[in-house]
This record gives structure tokens, C-alpha cells and sequence, in this order.
């Protein structure tokens, strides 16, 4: 009688590098945001009287850990295998087989196949650059409009002033796209490549960020606390 051989573990998805994405501008109000919060919380302390340094002190566990929650920990990771998106109060991992679409509108979003909806926090939507955006792709279709008809320089036939040094640089390739919308962009192709890949397969898993949760709530409790004590 043979003895049955141990079944081999089931392979494992090689390492892949992320890409990231993120929002240099909620980055850039976070870094201000929790400058004037140290500055006057720190000075509040110092030279505070009676309850003021307590109060500072509950106001800073309180406002910290939720200003750097909701700008400078969004963040939108990608990789080969899954979608990892890092949002002010929790993370969601999303192996690319599980997802069903991504979405933008007012917001930008993403869908797993059971329905479930997850905002990307990381990648917001800016109706001032899609404008923008929509403008500078007018002005280049308006340019190449214009440029069929220029076929001869000043000094005969050539290109016009397209070619000459000093100039404008030449708009990029492909249309005139936001940030953001260009983002959606990358992760739907991501999608649908990597979609149906063996390797892409997996459960969605969400964690709640109870580093983030813990010292919000214990600022908010002290600071009542220390706000109803006479």
C-alpha cells in the first residue's frame, strides 16, 4: 500500500513592486494643518494657565492623528496581483480578480463583485483640472487644425514656426487628461490585464485603522471631560 504524498502548497503570487498615488495637495494642507496645530498647541502648553495646557494637550491627541488621517495617509497602492487602498479609517485589499469596475464622478470609486463600493481617498476629484484639462486639449485640436493649412515658412516651403528653437515645446502625445481622471485611467488598464490572471485571484479583506480610531477617540473623551469639570 503507497503512502499518499503530502499535497505541495499552493504557489505563491511573486513580489511586485506598488505604484502609488496619492494627493500632493491633501499632502501639502496636511503639512499646514498640523504646523498651526503644533504652533498654537505647543504655545498652549508653554505658557498656558490653569486648565488651558490640559485642554491643549487633549486637543492635540485629538486633532494630529485626525488631520494626518484624512491627508497624508490616504494613499492608493497597485501592484501586479491586487489594489490596495489606504483610506483615512481603514485599508482595503482588493485582489484584481475581485474587482468589478472603477467609477468617477464626483468622486472616484471602486466596486468588488459583490456590489460593495470603496471611495478612493487618495485620487480626488478636481473639476477645476478636468476644465483645465478639457481646455488645453481644445487649444491643441484648434492647433492642429490651423497647422494643416501652414505649409511653407518664411523663406519657402517647411514646416512653419512649429520647428523653430525657442518656441513653444511641443504639446504630449495622446489626449489632454486631469490627474485624477489619468490615474483611473492606469488602474482600469491595470484591471483589465491582470483581471483574469491566476495570480490576481483572492479574497477582499478590509482592516479598520484602530491606530488611527484609538487616539482620536481617547482626545475626544479627555477633551469633554476636561471641557465639563468646572
Amino acid at each position: 500500500m503507497s503512502t499518499p504524498r503530502p499535497s505541495s502548497p499552493a504557489p505563491q503570487a511573486p513580489a511586485s513592486p506598488d505604484r502609488v498615488y496619492r494627493s500632493p495637495s491633501g499632502i501639502a494642507a496636511g503639512v499646514l494643518l498640523l504646523a498651526i496645530a503644533g504652533w498654537l498647541g505647543i504655545d498652549a502648553i508653554v505658557v498656558g494657565h490653569g486648565r488651558t495646557p490640559w485642554l491643549a494637550l487633549a486637543a492635540l491627541i485629538l486633532v494630529v492623528p485626525a488631520v494626518t488621517a484624512f491627508t497624508l495617509r490616504p494613499a492608493v497602492l497597485a501592484n501586479e496581483h491586487r489594489l490596495r487602498v489606504r483610506n483615512p479609517l481603514r485599508v482595503i485589499t482588493l485582489p484584481w480578480g475581485q474587482i468589478e469596475m472603477f467609477r468617477s464622478g464626483y468622486t472616484n470609486e471602486v466596486f468588488d463583485k459583490s456590489g460593495t463600493k470603496y471611495q478612493l481617498w487618495a485620487v480626488p476629484v478636481s473639476l477645476r483640472a478636468r476644465k483645465r484639462a478639457a481646455s488645453r486639449q481644445a487649444r491643441i485640436e484648434a492647433g492642429e487644425r490651423g497647422g494643416r493649412g501652414r505649409g511653407r515658412g518664411l523663406f519657402g516651403p517647411g514646416p512653419g514656426p512649429v520647428g523653430v528653437p525657442g518656441g513653444p515645446a511641443p504639446e504630449p502625445e495622446g489626449p489632454a487628461r486631469a490627474e485624477g481622471d489619468r490615474i483611473m485611467d492606469e488602474l482600469k488598464d491595470l484591471l483589465q490585464s491582470r483581471g483574469p490572471a491566476a495570480t490576481s485571484q483572492g479574497e477582499v479583506t478590509v482592516r479598520w485603522a484602530y491606530e488611527v480610531i484609538a487616539p482620536v477617540v481617547v482626545g475626544a473623551v479627555l477633551l469633554a471631560v476636561l471641557s465639563a469639570v468646572a
